[in-house]
């Protein structure tokens, strides 16, 4: 089936692997995505109004310790485990349920499992998913429907700038690309509001890890993500392949600023948006849902309220 035409897929990103990834990732928090919840939570400071309720997608890859300081944050508001990766639904429940016998549900807002109803979270909080998505359209589009009016989204994700010094060295080796491109932050802000949010507010930052050695590197890299491109390797290197790649890293990424040990670069892409009140598109035949249509209704009510 192709996509709607209104609505461009990532050109780069083979839709069957991103699946199996997502399905298969491991169910451990990586430290670079703790480390960006850490630094997309201190951004909450700016938002006034704390929400009643709010959504953590994709907790168990995107964050644990980032879960917790923004339960912390707001400690009276309700929060949903929106886990859509079916083997991490335990390990979810095991690390933020809240048992009977536990102090916590008597000092804390509730907490449930699942993806929240449409309009029933006034914030969607979502760390390093955006990324991986095959469909990051429809991905943003599911959110805004989980937000209610005035509710705002809060996210996080890798941009182009990303492993930079890999992709080069895969294109010196005349190899084939080393990931799928990253979308940048401009675009994620058209998409934004292609799907219904106001005021998009995007930044970046750029993010350097160093590592002692090609093995540990790998070793990080497996633990983020996998090589999502169509044109990637299409068949299992063997050992002398791999040998190359590790004698590769250890010449081309010794970064001298870093006392000799391998550098690579991340780039983070933070965005924040709003849902707001919904307007009705005129045309020959005009739908609008039923929430959408409710939500109208109240503001018509509140803005005749005044005396006639």
């Amino acid at each position: 089936m192709s996509a709607p035409s209104d609505r461009q897929l990532p050109p780069t990103i083979d839709p069957a692997a991103a699946a199996r990834w997502h399905a298969g990732a491991p169910g451990a928090s990586p430290w670079l995505h703790e480390e960006v919840a850490r630094r997309m939570e201190d951004r909450l400071q700016w938002i006034r109004q704390a929400p009643a309720a709010w959504a953590d997608w994709d907790p168990v890859r995107g964050g644990l310790q980032g879960h917790a300081l923004v339960a912390a944050r707001y400690p009276g508001a309700a929060a949903w485990i929106a886990e859509t990766v079916p083997r991490h639904v335990p390990m979810a429940r095991e690390a933020l349920g809240q048992p009977w016998w536990n102090p916590r549900r008597w000092t804390s807002g509730a907490v449930q499992f699942g993806v929240p109803p449409d309009g029933g979270v006034q914030m969607l909080w979502a760390n390093m998913a955006l990324h991986l998505s095959a469909d990051p359209q429809a991905l943003i589009a599911r959110w805004h429907r989980a937000l209610a009016v005035d509710g705002y989204l809060m996210f996080s994700c890798l941009g182009p700038d990303t492993l930079r010094e890999l992709h080069a060295l895969h294109a010196a080796l005349g190899w084939p690309p080393a990931g799928h491109a990253m979308t940048d932050m401009h675009d994620w802000g058209d998409m934004l509001v292609q799907q219904g949010f106001a005021e998009p507010v995007m930044d970046m930052e750029r993010i350097t890890l160093t590592f002692a050695t090609p093995a540990r590197l790998l070793q990080e890299l497996r633990e983020l993500g996998r090589n999502l491109h169509p044109a990637r390797f299409p068949a299992l290197r063997g050992r002398r392949w791999r040998e190359r790649l590790e004698q590769a890293l250890a010449d081309r990424l010794a970064s001298p600023e870093h006392g000799g040990q391998l550098a690579l670069t991340f780039e983070i892409i933070y965005g924040h948006a709003f849902k707001p009140a919904p307007r009705l598109k005129m045309s020959e035949s005009s739908a609008v849902s039923l929430q959408d249509m409710r939500t109208m209704l109240r503001q018509g009510r509140a803005g005749g309220a005044g005396p006639g």
